[in-house]
C-alpha cells in the first residue's frame, strides 16, 4: 500500500500519528513525516489513520485486500 498526504490540506491534527505511530510521526518542528510505503503489517492501522484524518488529507493507493 502506498500512502500520500496532501500537505496543502493537512492541518497537522496528528490523529494519524495516534492511529498508526509506526507509519506517521511529527518531527522536531512539529511537521508530519511518514513512511510512504509501509510494511503490510501496518495496513489496518494506516487505513484507520486515513479514516480518522479530520480533513481527509491521507490518500491510499495499491490497497492490499
Amino acid at each position: 500500500m502506498n500512502v500520500d498526504v496532501d500537505r496543502a490540506i493537512c492541518e497537522i491534527h496528528a490523529q494519524c500519528v495516534y492511529a498508526a505511530p509506526e507509519v506517521f510521526a511529527l518531527d522536531e518542528g512539529d511537521e508530519l513525516v511518514y513512511d510512504a510505503s509501509p510494511d503490510r503489517e501496518h495496513d489496518d492501522a494506516v487505513r484507520s489513520a486515513a479514516l480518522v484524518c479530520p480533513v481527509q488529507a491521507i490518500k491510499l493507493s495499491g490497497d492490499r485486500a
